[in-house]
């Protein structure tokens, strides 16, 4: 089955009144759509464009973030998605002189020590992210996974948040500070 097109899945996210759910019924819908896309249906997650997803975000609540956050699936299906779209939000001229690894851990995980973990890899003006890339990091940022997806999303103030102790980094504390000032983070629709 072909795959519905972006401007239909994104005038549906953008049509719902998330105000109006509940924690449980968000993720309900967020199960229906990530289950529509694992059948096949023509309807996935992945293909909400950049900007909508980080409207999602953004008209959520913390309670459904951190449903979300706390959902194993759903939550992974998030971080894969922001992760895989980090290159895509990459400003090669602004990190051209810069050679940096870090490591995310998120906590409620289900990886080692309760942490999920991803990597992001900027060296020779390119960006790699995903699943630990088996790397020596530089840099090992702590955050929990609905604060990240505030942050990756532009719909939380990064500085205040390593302030707030909400990110926590062991390593390096530069290229965590200036890693925000890479990528051209999406602006909610």
């Amino acid at each position: 089955m072909r795959c519905v097109s972006s401007d239909v899945i994104d005038a549906l996210a953008r049509r719902i009144d998330l105000g109006k759910l509940t924690a449980d019924q968000f993720i309900r819908l967020l199960e229906t759509l990530h289950m529509l896309g694992t059948v096949e249906a023509g309807v996935e997650l992945r293909g909400l464009s950049t900007e909508t997803l980080a409207d999602v975000v953004r008209r959520a609540s913390k309670e459904q973030l951190k449903a979300l956050a706390a959902h194993p699936e759903l939550r992974r299906v998030f971080l894969d998605e922001i992760f895989r779209r980090m290159s895509d939000h990459f400003l090669p001229e602004k990190a051209k002189y810069s050679s940096v690894v870090v490591t995310w851990r998120f906590s409620g995980g289900d990886g080692d020590g309760g942490f999920d973990r991803f990597q992001t890899v900027i060296e020779d003006g390119l960006c790699a992210s995903g699943a630990d890339l088996g790397r020596e990091p530089d840099t090992t940022i702590t955050v929990a996974a609905d604060d990240f997806f505030r942050m990756a999303t532009g719909n939380a103030a990064v500085a205040a948040m390593f302030v707030t102790g909400k990110v926590r980094v062991k390593g390096e504390y530069a290229p965590a500070v200036r890693f925000s000032s890479y990528f051209d983070l999406p602006k909610p629709a």
